[in-house]
Formats: C-alpha cells, structure tokens, sequence
C-alpha cells in the first residue's frame, strides 16, 4: 500500500504539487471552506453522516461502523468509477477529512491499494488550518505593502486591476471577499464566503507572491460587508506607505454609476440598501433618497451619498488608521475610462522602479 501521511504545514506548502486534492468531508462542511482546488468526494453526504452518527448515540459504535463501512465503501467506489478511471499511475493525490480519521483513511486506502501514491493529511482539515492561519501571519509578516488610498468612487479598485494587468503583485480584498466594502457594496451574482473562506483566498493570494516585491493593496476599514480583515493584515496595512487617487466630484460620479450600474437597474434593491442608513442618516434623508431613486436622477443620488455620507469622516478616518497617509504622494486621476487607469499604473509602477 502506497499512503503517506504528511504534516498539515507540508501539505500546504507543497500544495501545488499534488496531482488532485481530495476533501472527503461531507459537501457541507466542504462549503464552508476548503484547500484551493480541492475536490469534494464525500465518503458520506450529510444525510448519511447524521444516519451514522444518530445510530451510534440510539446503538453503539459497533451498528454504526457496520453502517458506516457499507455507505463508505459505495461512496468511494462511485468516486472511483465517476473520477478515478483515467488517473496516470503516476497520480499523486492528497486526501484530508475533517480529523485525519477514519474517512480519509479509507479512501486513501483503497487509492493506495490500486498502486497510487497517496499523501494523506496528519489531523486533516482541523490541522491544516491551524497551519494555514500560522502560515497567513508569517506571509503578512514578509509584505512589502502599498496601500491605495482615495475617497468613495476614486477609482482604487479600478486602479488595482489595471496593476494586475501591468504584471504587479495586487491584493484585492474586496474581490476576495465578494463585496464592494460599503453599505450598497454586496454582489449582484456571488455570495461572500465564510469568514474561513476569506482567510484562506487571501492565504492562498499571499503565497504566490514574491516577498521582496510590493504588494499593492486598497485601504479598507476593519470589516468589508460582514468578514473581518485579519488583524495581523489590517495592522501591517495600517502601518504600510501609501498612495491616494484624487478625482474630480464628476469622474467620482461617473465611475460610481458604471459599478454600481446594477442597482440602477433595479431601483426596488437600491432602495432597500439604502435603508439600511436609516439609523445614521434619518428618515428624512433617506426619503429624499428614494424619491431620487423613483425618479431616477441616480447621478444627483451620487453627489448627495457622496455628500452627506462617504466624504465627511473619511480624511479624519484615514488620518487616524493609516500612518503614511497625510504625507503620500496624490496621483490624479483624469477619467473613468480603463485606458486611463492602465496609464496611471504604468506612471505609478515607473515612479516605483
């Protein structure tokens, strides 16, 4: 039988190098997180899971492991059939369950008796993100980080990725944790991840990049939408260079539209997002909100957030958290248009070298 077993913080760190990545949890423990690419191939779904486990409390270990062996073994020869017929001799897969037990076992067993050479995770998914929150601390540790400053509707997310597309190193948390970081910031078409999620996409961003290179990253409160930054991340981003994009009032606007261009398409959802600042901005401006969402004079609605909302606490709040931000150099951005941030990127990467 050809099973290795392997340390979490190895399997980690060696993650690229397996062949297949294998999560036999059941499906929802696999949805709240797991390792980058990995595959879901229950051993038992959580039906079955909870059949075994009531069995075991209503007739002993010894009834619900003969259960349990007979909906293992059918699980793992579908996987088998379904996903492991074409597999190379030479296929090296991983295999984790939530302890590194019994399920885990089984299936790298069976993989290890056709002739496959399996690494089977110490302590399974438990341990490896003990090791991977380990890992994230010592990663943010290493970053040289530059940090996007401007206010609401400058651009920085915009900016990011025309970085990335220059080839720079790029942080974009707001893509990693699916929310655009304010009130009315939540995605049209994807959820935000667990909180688990989230640390271990921004673990996973972190460990491709080369530590003696800057990392740009956009400036962002304690929270985007409901996760929280880690603090390690958010200290290191607080104490970081930075840089701020500076807009006139009409490209702020007009960039705001494009981003925010779904929810003018349904005003029904913008205004229910905007109830949410009921408690911080009063009914009456709230009203007068909605009265401009019915009548659809969105740019007017912007200038008036912009006014009354964003902009009134967000110098004093940058001052306060990010050290290198009264003294950073402003890079003016002329237009909404893509083209002009890509040339933005360029001067900013340029100035850098």
């Amino acid at each position: 039988m050809s099973v290795h077993i392997i340390a979490a913080d190895e399997a980690l760190m060696r993650l690229d190098a397996y062949s297949a990545v294998l999560d036999v949890r059941s499906p929802g423990e696999y949805a709240l997180d797991c390792l980058p690419g990995a595959v879901n191939w229950p051993v038992l779904d959580d039906a079955e899971r909870e059949r075994v486990g009531t069995l075991y409390v209503q007739a002993g270990a010894f009834e619900a492991k003969r259960l349990g062996a007979v909906l293992v073994a059918r699980n793992i020869a579908r996987h088998m059939e379904s996903h492991a017929r074409d597999w190379p001799k030479s296929h090296e897969p991983l295999v984790y369950c939530w302890r590194g037990g019994n399920r885990s076992a089984a299936m790298a067993h069976v993989l290890g008796q056709v002739g496959w050479r399996v690494h089977l995770v110490q302590g399974g998914y438990k341990a490896l993100r003990a090791a991977l929150v380990k890992q994230l601390e010592r990663q943010v540790g290493s970053l040289r980080l530059r940090v996007v400053c401007g206010p609401t509707g400058s651009g920085k997310s915009r900016l990011l990725q025309a970085l990335a597309r220059q080839g720079a190193q790029v942080l974009d948390l707001e893509q990693l944790a699916a929310h655009r970081g304010s009130v009315l910031g939540a995605m049209e078409d994807e959820a935000q991840p667990t909180q688990k999620q989230f640390e271990t996409r921004i673990w996973n961003t972190l460990r491709k990049f080369d530590p003696s290179q800057t990392v740009f990253v956009e400036s962002e409160s304690r929270k985007i939408g409901r996760l929280q930054l880690p603090v390690t991340l958010l200290a290191c981003m607080h104490a970081s260079a930075c840089m701020r994009l500076q807009a006139s009032l009409p490209v702020r606007v007009q960039l705001l539209l494009q981003d925010y261009a779904a929810l003018t398409r349904s005003p029904q959802e913008l205004n229910l997002r905007l109830d949410a600042l009921t408690e911080l901005r009063g009914k009456v401006t709230i009203a007068r909100w909605h009265s401009l969402v019915d009548a659809g004079t969105f740019a007017t609605l912007v200038e008036d957030l912009l006014a009354q909302h964003y902009d009134p606490s967000y110098a004093q709040s940058m001052a306060r958290n990010y050290a290198g931000f009264g003294s950073c150099r402003a890079w003016p951005v002329e237009s909404a248009d893509a083209g002009a941030f890509d040339t933005l990127a360029r001067e900013i990467l340029q100035a850098a070298c």
